[in-house]
Protein backbone atom coordinates (compact mmCIF):
# COMPACT_ATOMS: atom_id res chain seq x y z
CA UNK A 1 0.00 0.00 0.00
CA UNK A 2 1.25 3.42 -0.52
CA UNK A 3 -0.08 6.67 2.11
CA UNK A 4 1.19 9.91 2.15
CA UNK A 5 0.79 12.57 4.92
CA UNK A 6 3.14 13.94 8.04
CA UNK A 7 5.45 12.34 9.89
CA UNK A 8 4.10 13.43 13.86
CA UNK A 9 5.74 12.39 16.88
CA UNK A 10 2.78 10.72 19.43
CA UNK A 11 2.99 9.83 22.74
CA UNK A 12 5.11 10.17 26.43
CA UNK A 13 8.69 10.36 26.96
CA UNK A 14 10.55 8.51 23.72
CA UNK A 15 7.34 9.10 21.84
CA UNK A 16 6.46 6.74 18.86
CA UNK A 17 6.98 8.29 15.11
CA UNK A 18 3.70 8.20 13.26
CA UNK A 19 2.09 9.08 9.80
CA UNK A 20 -0.80 10.80 9.63
CA UNK A 21 -2.87 10.86 6.16
CA UNK A 22 -5.07 13.82 5.15
CA UNK A 23 -7.63 12.61 6.18
CA UNK A 24 -6.44 11.77 9.39
CA UNK A 25 -5.50 8.40 9.41
CA UNK A 26 -2.79 7.73 11.95
CA UNK A 27 -0.58 5.18 11.01
CA UNK A 28 2.27 3.84 13.70
CA UNK A 29 5.70 3.63 12.08
CA UNK A 30 7.53 0.51 12.62
CA UNK A 31 11.29 0.90 12.66
CA UNK A 32 11.31 3.72 10.70
CA UNK A 33 14.82 4.92 8.74
CA UNK A 34 16.31 8.02 10.85
CA UNK A 35 15.31 10.65 7.93
CA UNK A 36 11.39 9.73 8.75
CA UNK A 37 12.37 11.07 12.25
CA UNK A 38 11.39 14.65 11.54
CA UNK A 39 8.14 16.58 12.85
CA UNK A 40 6.08 17.50 10.35
CA UNK A 41 7.73 16.32 7.06
CA UNK A 42 5.58 15.44 4.31
CA UNK A 43 5.96 11.84 2.91
CA UNK A 44 4.88 8.94 0.63
CA UNK A 45 5.43 5.54 2.12
CA UNK A 46 5.08 2.21 0.82
CA UNK A 47 4.76 -0.21 3.17
CA UNK A 48 3.10 -3.20 4.69
CA UNK A 49 0.23 -3.07 7.36
CA UNK A 50 1.58 -5.53 10.41
CA UNK A 51 -2.00 -7.05 11.75
CA UNK A 52 0.90 -9.48 13.87
CA UNK A 53 2.22 -6.83 15.51
CA UNK A 54 1.25 -5.04 19.05
CA UNK A 55 2.62 -1.95 20.07
CA UNK A 56 1.86 0.18 23.59
CA UNK A 57 1.04 3.33 21.52
CA UNK A 58 -1.67 1.64 20.44
CA UNK A 59 -2.36 4.97 18.05
CA UNK A 60 -2.97 3.12 14.71
CA UNK A 61 -2.17 0.33 12.41
CA UNK A 62 1.35 -0.49 12.34
CA UNK A 63 2.96 0.42 9.04
CA UNK A 64 6.14 -1.12 8.07
CA UNK A 65 8.08 0.98 5.72
CA UNK A 66 9.55 -0.37 2.77
CA UNK A 67 10.29 2.81 0.99
CA UNK A 68 9.61 6.08 1.31
CA UNK A 69 9.89 9.77 -0.72
CA UNK A 70 10.22 13.56 0.79
CA UNK A 71 7.52 15.81 -0.70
Amino acid sequence: MTVTGKIEKKGFGFGTWALVTNDGTTYELKDPAAELKQEGIEVEVKGKIREDIMTTAMIGAVLEVESYKLL
